[in-house]
């Protein structure tokens, strides 16, 4: 069995997210959240949420969550915010603002 949860939109750079989620796949769910929990960064934070959420999930399937482990975590871009940053001699830059679609698997270990 399979569970899944799934957080749109969130206003954290796809690229930094995916730095923290690789630390996390393929360790149980319990190990998984200690590590989250007590990494200092956005992203991390943000994954917790997701994963315990998932979590969550599993247990309205009926499955026993002290056997399952992430699975997969996958990081798709979501839309960019554009805004501009105003600069020396009447110029402005442009700044993207990066949101991301964060999608957890958590799945039941094989006997």
């Amino acid at each position: 069995m399979e569970a899944k949860a799934i957080a749109k939109f969130q206003r954290v750079s796809p690229r930094k997210t995916r730095l923290v989620a690789r630390n996390v796949i393929g360790l149980g769910i319990e190990d998984a959240m200690n590590l989250l929990q007590f990494t200092p960064n956005k992203p991390a934070g943000i994954l917790y949420k997701v994963v315990k959420s998932a979590a969550a999930n599993a247990t309205n399937i009926a499955v026993n969550v002290d056997t399952m482990f992430v699975k997969e975590i996958r990081v798709d871009d979501g839309p960019v915010w554009k805004r501009f940053m105003p600069r020396a001699q009447g110029r402005a830059t442009r700044v993207r603002k990066r949101t991301s679609h964060i999608t957890v698997i958590l799945a039941e270990e094989q006997e």
